[in-house]
């Protein structure tokens, strides 16, 4: 009103000033009209508006769901010349491998609550045969196959051999379980839990178990220093504390005669588990240790006869040793090799069975090097999409195999047949007899046609 008698008193005439105030309220109607739809554009949280103008938001809610499906079904992708195949049938990360003792056949573990039995002498082949076993109410962290006990798939086949049972470490009831297979009728293949599981005895996580070549005993290791040695009925013969601060790997060899272990401290631990001429659990006593580094070391592995071993660290080396010594009379282990890791940390080392060839894992990534000369042979990379969770190389040492997602990789060992080539030469120049050239031919040979089937020309 006061603006009105304003301009009232500058004398211009009332239909004037009627004008401009209605002009300015048009003005301010069509500001606040402009300014309306700006606060439309968020819908109310609690669902759509009740005039149906206000654009609904399910399809928002609905993106993450389907982003988490894309996710699900992008699996990591990873080519090298030297991949034999991607083993593909767990639909979460695989935890733990483990090949029979026959070669015959590789068992898979999986946090989707499964075991799996893969056929090796599918490996090479397009489609990829296994048997699964599930696990009721929990996930097998760690599995290991039964060395002593088989069951013929194929009657006709008797080369084609299953192990009878397996026995897995159960995640969340923190225990070992045995399961057996069994055949039915109908010629298919069962897997039941035996009764009862072995009793609840560590008081730290378990970080590996192992079942001995003999079947006389079984292994369980806990990240704390504990090692126990059970009977098959799950009765603890004996417990090993190892003194290490915490173990950080330990194992059964593959002749069944030792234990190892590995931690804190900069050496391997080994002790012989020994049993009478009736069979019967005697004690276990100090065998022999490896010492060299200057670090904690991570992982270790034998060789098949367990005469050579390697180890690798956190400083940054790995190392191959001469084991084949009369520890009883204080005899030590030989260092026959030290050689520069190229991968990150946290390792793993797997030696091959000849002991002509060492994989080191790290993250992703896997190098392999012979152990004439401590030479890179062969590096893959990215192997993975999350760090590589076991590596191991086949009975046979063909092929080398690992895990880190819900696939297993597997590689032909082409340094081990290049290290037979070598290695056979060498030996070759220094004989004269006969049936010695002979033999060493035939090796030879056979290596390099092996070498020209993986890379498809002459060697």
């Amino acid at each position: 009103m006061e603006a009105a008698a304003a301009l009232g008193g500058s004398g211009l005439p009332g239909a004037l000033i009627v004008l401009i105030l209605l002009v300015l309220v048009l003005l301010l109607a069509a500001a606040l009209h402009r300014s309306a739809p700006r606060e439309t554009l968020v819908a109310p949280q609690d669902g759509p508006r009740a005039n149906g103008h206000a654009r609904p938001e399910e399809p928002r809610k609905a993106k993450p769901a389907a982003r988490a499906r894309r996710e699900k079904q992008r699996q990591h992708s990873f080519a090298h010349r030297l991949l034999v195949a991607a083993l593909k049938g767990h639909s979460s990360p695989v935890t733990c491998l483990d090949f029979s003792s026959n070669g015959k056949y590789l068992a898979s573990c999986s946090e989707d609550r499964t075991v799996r039995l893969w056929s090796t002498r599918d490996l090479a082949g397009r489609e990829h045969r296994c048997l699964r076993a599930n696990v009721g109410l929990d996930h097998a962290e760690l599995v290991r196959l039964s060395p002593d006990s088989r069951v013929a798939v194929e009657p006709t086949q008797g080369e084609n051999l299953l192990p009878l049972a397996f026995i897995v470490w159960l995640a969340n009831a923190e225990t070992i379980r045995v399961y057996k297979m069994t055949k039915k009728d109908d010629g298919s293949f069962t897997f039941t839990a035996t009764s009862g599981d072995f009793p609840k005895k560590h008081k730290a996580p378990v970080i590996n178990i192992g079942i001995a070549e003999t079947g006389k005993f079984i292994m369980t290791a806990s990240s704390d220093t504990t090692i126990l040695i059970w009977s098959p009925k799950g009765e603890v013969l004996a417990s090993i504390n190892t003194n290490q601060m915490n173990n950080a790997y330990a194992t059964v060899s593959p002749c069944g005669r030792f234990v190892a272990s590995c931690g804190f401290t900069p050496d391997v631990k080994v002790w012989e588990v020994c049993f009478g001429k009736n069979g019967d659990f005697r004690e276990v006593t100090r065998a022999f240790e490896l010492k060299g580094h200057t670090a904690g070391v991570q992982s270790f592995s034998f060789s098949n006869d367990s005469r050579r071993m390697a180890t690798v660290s956190k400083d940054g080396t790995w190392k191959f040793w001469d084991t084949d010594v009369e520890y009883k009379k204080q005899q030590d282990p030989y260092l026959l090799l030290t050689g520069q890791c190229a991968v990150l940390e946290p390792c793993r080392v797997a030696l091959s069975p000849d002991s002509r060839t060492v994989a080191v894992a790290g993250g992703t990534d896997i190098v392999v090097y012979n152990t004439r000369r401590g030479e890179e042979e062969e590096r893959f990379l990215g192997v993975h999409s999350h760090r590589i969770a076991d590596l191991a190389f086949d009975t046979t040492g063909r092929y080398l195999v690992s895990c880190g997602d819900r696939a297993i990789c597997v590689f032909h060992n082409t340094a081990g047949h290049r290290a037979v080539v070598e290695e056979m030469e060498a030996m070759l120049k220094k004989t004269g007899n006969k049936a010695t050239r002979e033999r060493l031919e035939q090796q030879i040979s056979s290596a390099r046609k092996a070498l020209a089937a993986i890379y498809g020309k002459k060697h």
